[in-house]
């Protein structure tokens, strides 16, 4: 798949709707990520971009050192709101928090335009197979054209949300992004936010445009991707947007067709808690 080209599709579609969200003042919510206004979304994406380039083009086998972050580009202010929003992540109390007052400048837009671009050009300069630190079990650049793919396109959904009517995901990169939330995303977030232990719960996604399907199980601390011919005790159907944009935790459950334990649906972000 071409990672590096569905980025900068991605990434182009985010900046627009971003350049439109400077028009607004304060800046617009943003309703799928609780208590940001599109600012918090721009400083949030633009400083994973800038992160994710420093890993590839310094070939890192750790995660960046915190301290001096000059290297990010930020003027001092938009530095400082940086370091404020990711105290509140940190602290957890975001829901608490009020909704920030805070224009979206366009410089800050910008800054997030260079910033997608240099990740795009580490990208296309970068072996997948190239060593690097990630958080995930494929320590090379591929894990990063991969997921970064997949964020820019659940990001660009949600300022596009926040703006106006967003966009259907690509089909290709929805399906690919469906098979890397059970290899990667779940995995993951069972661990980090300590989710209770499966008890052999069976999800069935069902791909309605497509040919595709999974079928995943939680046993313990396993999630487990079987054989797609398999049944599930729930399935759950729909096109690959709205299947990747549900395990996102961007559409409900009742947007999708429903079979099966529907009890079991609703409760598929217990076993998966959101980030």
């Amino acid at each position: 798949m071409d990672y590096a080209g569905h980025f900068r599709s991605e990434a182009e579609g985010f900046l627009a709707a971003a350049r439109l969200a400077v028009t607004a003042e304060p800046a617009p919510v943003v309703p799928s990520c609780p208590r940001w206004t599109m600012t918090e979304l721009v400083l949030h994406l633009g400083h994973v971009h800038r992160i994710v380039a420093r890993i590839i083009s310094e070939r890192l086998t750790q995660p960046p050192e915190n301290g001096d972050r000059s290297w990010l580009g930020l003027t001092e202010e938009h530095a400082v709101w940086l370091d404020e929003m990711l105290a509140d992540r940190e602290k957890g109390d975001a829901e608490e928090k009020p909704l920030s007052q805070r224009p979206l400048p366009d410089a800050l837009v910008e800054w997030f335009g260079a910033g997608a671009a240099a990740l795009e050009a580490q990208f296309l300069a970068t072996p997948a197979t190239e060593p690097v630190w990630t958080w995930g079990a494929s320590q090379t650049a591929g894990f990063w054209q991969r997921m970064q793919a997949i964020e820019a396109a659940i990001h660009r959904w949600d300022a596009e949300n926040a703006v106006g009517s967003p966009r259907a995901m690509p089909a290709d990169l929805a399906v690919e992004a469906i098979t890397q939330t059970f290899e990667v995303m779940a995995p993951m977030r069972r661990s980090v936010l300590r989710a209770s232990p499966g008890r052999g719960e069976r999800f069935r996604f069902a791909r309605t445009d497509g040919p595709q399907a999974w079928v995943v199980r939680f046993d313990g601390n396993d999630v487990a991707l079987g054989d797609s011919s398999g049944a599930g005790d729930v399935t759950l159907a729909g096109t690959a947007s709205d299947l990747m944009l549900f395990l996102w935790g961007r559409l409900a459950p009742e947007t999708l067709d429903i079979q099966g334990d529907t009890e079991l649906a609703d409760r598929y972000f217990d076993l998966v808690p959101r980030l």
